[in-house]
């Protein structure tokens, strides 16, 4: 079989009463076993079953895998039948957790050892195990109740297929907008609005739609003295579930008669059922007819997108 296992990354010994579930190898007589296998390249092959879709094998060396460094030890590789790996086109890449198993009647447990790393069987490496399971000496003494009733003992493995990846997201961020990447919104007759919320026309940023929604006197938390701005995905964007766009953007009340216009930065998150960002509390209304308000009355609402994200998801549910 020559160099079958790779080099151990971590392997983890356990000791548990539950038995193997994929399958398990009784031998009424250890001693005709490593007798019988020395015309076998001395190893035992077991019938094939199945785990995870997939037909395997268990192997056994009696006396340790020579040509693996597993002389003086009891040596346990599990193959995958190659007539399974052809099942699709091109040969899969199987990926399995493998843990071997040995009965201790005085324990009335099973050792079990493993190594910590998923294993990728294919059509080039069909076959992985452990060297060094169990010492010989340590094994074959009774005493230690690896041998029992005689001359019995018990093999197993567990091979737990790993499914492949069907679900994924790719979460990306646009640090390039198309320009220009503002919008600017002109509300006239600002002194003179009576409703409690006015929102601008749809808008697009980013590859979204969006709304920018202001509350001349402030909203049910700005006390009445305060603009109250936020901005919102569109209606017509529906969000899958649980998905959430990220913005960067500046929000900004303009300055009528030079650059000192006003603004604040929002780093924020919209989800499904709370699609607006911004605030309550954006301007005093006292500065504001101060300061930004043109002799037509108008105010001018500028808002510039630095990032919006995209998350693309498989399924695309």
């Amino acid at each position: 079989m020559g160099s079958c296992s790779e080099e151990v990354s971590k392997t983890v010994e356990k000791w548990r009463e539950h038995p193997p579930s994929s399958y398990s190898l009784k031998v009424h007589n250890f001693s005709q076993l490593e007798t019988s296998t020395s015309s076998t390249d001395d190893k035992y092959q077991s019938r094939v079953f199945s785990s995870g879709g997939y037909n395997w094998r268990l192997i056994v060396h009696p006396k340790g895998n020579k040509k693996d460094n597993g002389s003086g030890f009891i040596s346990m590789y599990v193959e995958i039948d190659s007539k399974s790996l052809m099942i699709s086109t091109p040969p899969a890449d199987v990926f399995a957790e493998v843990r071997f198993f040995v009965f201790n009647k005085k324990q009335n447990k099973y050792f079990t050892i493993q190594d910590l790393e998923v294993k990728r069987f294919n059509a080039l490496k069909a076959v992985w195990g452990l060297l060094q399971v169990l010492p010989c000496d340590v094994f074959k003494n009774p005493k230690n109740g690896y041998i029992f009733e005689g001359d019995q003992c018990e093999f197993g493995v567990d091979v737990i297929v790993v499914p492949p990846l069907t679900s994924w997201e790719i979460l990306s961020f646009d640090e390039k907008l198309t320009r220009p990447n503002k919008f600017a919104w002109t509300v006239k007759n600002f002194s003179l609005l009576k409703n409690d919320q006015y929102t601008s026309n749809t808008f697009s940023k980013g590859g979204r739609q969006w709304v920018l929604q202001m509350h001349p006197n402030g909203n049910s938390r700005a006390d009445g003295k305060w603009l109250s701005v936020f901005l919102y995905l569109a209606d017509s964007e529906k969000l899958k579930a649980d998905e959430t766009i990220y913005t960067q953007a500046h929000l900004r009340v303009l300055d009528p008669l030079g650059s000192n216009h006003f603004a604040r930065s929002m780093n924020g998150r919209h989800l499904e059922g709370n699609m607006g960002w911004g605030w309550d509390q954006y301007l005093s209304l006292a500065e504001l007819r101060k300061l930004y308000l043109d002799k037509e009355d108008n105010l001018i609402f500028e808002v510039e997108f630095e990032v919006v994200s995209e998350t693309k998801y498989s399924p695309n549910i």
